[in-house]
């Protein structure tokens, strides 16, 4: 079963995003464990703080060392964790190949940054991987956290329905996703595609490729080299 440990300064972030559709289901099924910590039980004098001014006069709050390295410091020393992640703007950028790799592991720490960043001292001493979701800047790292975590538990086998789902999802093969279309058959005007209502699965499949390749090649046509 996968455990996945995430440490925040703002738990309440991640508790809708993980107790509800597959992350949530995943849980109840007994197929993945998701624990939320708050790094402010491990914060400093009667405040709790967890943070403070930059050395070198920057502006921004900065995550200070000992709250991270005593949660983590108390959860290895539980159990081996395959990987811990820091959630960086400036990581590798989230594919999923990354999401497939880490879908085989078994304990997994996931850190969210907040304020101007962490200490870079816990990322040289305590950080195994860091992983961005974009070129971009958020205002913490929960949400990209919730959105890693997503990636991999919809993967563990027996969290979605049909498992073979997972299977056609975009990038799976290097590609983005053919057009999907359901009932009416007609609305409006607007009609799906004959060869999907032909019933004829060579078809289907052959046309299916073909929509795959093309809208790849027009959306994300990086992904062809």
């Amino acid at each position: 079963m996968l455990r996945i440990d995430i440490l925040t300064v703002v738990p309440e972030l991640l508790d809708s995003p993980l107790s509800h559709s597959i992350p949530g289901r995943a849980v109840k099924k007994g197929l993945a464990q998701i624990y939320v910590h708050n790094l402010r039980k491990y914060g400093l004098g009667p405040r709790l703080t967890v943070d403070d001014y930059s050395y070198g006069g920057d502006a921004g709050m900065v995550m200070m060392v000992e709250p991270v390295f005593r949660m983590i410091e108390e959860l290895t020393a539980e159990r081996h964790y395959d990987e811990i992640i820091y959630m960086a703007p400036d990581g590798e950028t989230l594919t999923q190949g990354i999401a497939n790799e880490l879908s085989l592991k078994e304990n997994i720490i996931i850190l969210c940054g907040h304020y101007k960043g962490i200490d870079e001292r816990i990322r040289e001493h305590l950080i195994t991987r860091e992983i961005s979701v974009g070129d971009f800047v958020v205002s913490g790292g929960e949400i990209p956290a919730a959105l890693l975590a997503d990636s991999i538990i919809r993967l563990l086998p027996g969290v979605l329905t049909d498992e073979t789902s997972a299977l056609s999802d975009s990038f799976q093969d290097g590609l983005v996703s053919p057009p999907v279309y359901t009932r009416p058959a007609e609305f409006n005007g607007w009609k799906v595609p004959d060869v999907l209502l032909s019933g004829n699965p060579k078809l289907i499949r052959a046309w299916q490729d073909e929509q795959a390749l093309e809208r790849t090649r027009e959306r994300r046509p990086e992904l062809l080299k």
